[in-house]
């Protein structure tokens, strides 16, 4: 089945309703969350993200808008399908302006519903099946290394900058291993208080009638339970998460019947944990055991080759088949934005190509498109008007540099590159500026 080991979350107060989209989803080899109000959805939802969420609108304490905008302001949201009456079709559509993935009205037939929810999960960017995670010979290697290991218990550590593609290559590892069909479980340790750490966690056993609760461990089954952002976790919790990485067990909060955890701890952080061990802030066996395996992913300027694929990727995701945008970049928009330092990574990229294709007015996409917060620079592609002169300077600069780069400095080979004699490759050298080691 297509949908095995996906995650949805269902937020839904109607206990037929619920039931019986419980029932449908797991059918389909979906692992389903079902929050029964939007306080209790949102607490989880910021802490954790699934694949598809199945929202209710008219919810007991605020309505599926509401729910919606508040996610959608504070992080990015998976899909939303909303489930709403005839009579709520108008906020719907409202919901779909503002960033909703579709809609459903009640009654719905239930083939036609899980068409719906298949469609959305697998349009999900997060979740596009791409062979490779980069073109850069840095990427290629992680990824290389990532495929390796993939089917591994062993803990992973995933360093580097904010942005960088961290739970990307998370998501890429669950992929291609052999847990690709159950879970794949993320969790933002620094969104969750910290009293309600390890009810999240482990869960809590049933009181008073009600039903026990499944954390995040459980939930996980035999897939990967992703913790971004582990550095943030409280150290009175660090200590019972590093019970479950060694003893591979749990107990529910509450409860005395000890759990097995089946599944693969893969880790991320953007801080020197090394650092916060000598400073008392994070244990140091927790860290030497979730540090068995690590990758550090390089940051985007360093790794330039990667910048016009991912230009190109995020442009498809975004463009959504509108005749009306733009046909793609411009051979200008993607020189600056090889000249640019990128410090939000792949996630600033994305960003900027999203707002670009949105807002751009001509058919290709210009540097002041990319960067219209840095057209008054000094930058001549980022200007809002370039001479040609300043175009030409720049282009040619690019162009030389890449042709050293390919030839490892040999000036004679550079200059058969470029189709100019050695000469004519020096003088211009000199007349851009272009200094360094060469042969």
């Amino acid at each position: 089945m297509l949908l095995d080991g996906r995650v949805v979350g269902l937020i839904e107060d109607d206990p037929v309703m619920g039931e019986s989209l419980v029932q449908s989803l797991s059918l389909e080899g979906c692992h389903v969350d079902w929050w029964k109000t939007g306080a209790e959805a949102l607490r989880s939802l910021r802490a954790t993200t699934p694949d598809l969420v199945v929202c209710d609108i008219k919810l007991p304490d605020i309505n599926g808008d509401d729910l919606f905008r508040q996610l959608a302001a504070a992080s990015q949201v998976p899909p939303f399908l909303f489930v709403t009456a005839y009579g709520d079709i108008d906020q719907a559509v409202a919901i779909m302006r503002a960033g909703g993935s579709d809609y459903v009205t009640k009654p719905f037939d239930t083939g036609a519903f899980i068409e719906r929810a298949r469609s959305l999960i697998l349009r999900n960017p997060m979740l596009r099946a791409e062979d490779v995670l980069g073109v850069s010979d840095a990427m290629r290697s992680i990824e290389t290394m990532l495929r390796r290991v993939s089917d591994r218990t062993t803990p992973l550590l995933i360093t580097g900058e904010t942005g960088v593609g961290k739970e990307v290559c998370a998501r890429f590892l669950h992929r291609v291993s052999q847990r690709s069909k159950e879970p794949f479980i993320g969790v933002n340790c620094a969104a969750i208080p910290a009293d309600f750490m390890e009810n999240e966690f482990f869960g809590h056993k049933g009181t008073g009638g009600t039903g026990f609760h499944r954390g995040f461990a459980e939930r996980s089954r035999g897939g990967i339970l992703f913790l971004d952002e582990v550095a943030e976790l409280p150290t009175q919790f660090q200590a019972k998460l590093l019970r479950l990485v060694e003893t591979r067990e749990f107990n529910r909060v509450g409860g005395e019947q000890l759990l097995q955890f089946h599944g693969r701890i893969v880790c991320s952080t953007n801080s020197d944990l090394t650092a916060a061990v000598r400073e008392g802030r994070f244990r140091e066996d927790l860290y030497y055991r979730i540090n068995a395996m690590s990758v550090e992913l390089p940051a985007l300027r360093s790794r330039p080759d990667d910048i016009p694929w991912l230009m190109d990727l995020f442009f498809q995701q975004f463009q959504h088949g509108d005749r009306r945008s733009a046909k793609g970049f411009s051979t200008l928009a993607q020189e600056a934005a090889l000249e640019y330092s990128w410090a939000g990574n792949v996630r600033e990229l994305k960003n900027r190509v999203e707002r670009a294709l949105t807002l751009a007015n001509g058919e290709w996409i210009m540097p002041m498109d990319l960067f219209p917060d840095l057209v008054e620079s000094e930058h001549p592609l980022i200007q809002a008007f370039a001479t040609l002169s300043q175009t030409r300077n720049f282009a040619e600069r690019r162009q030389i540099e890449r042709a050293i780069k390919e030839t490892n400095g040999h000036i004679i080979e550079a200059a058969k590159l470029l189709g100019i004699s050695r000469t004519t490759l020096w003088e211009k050298m000199r007349r851009l500026e272009i200094t360094g080691e060469f042969r």
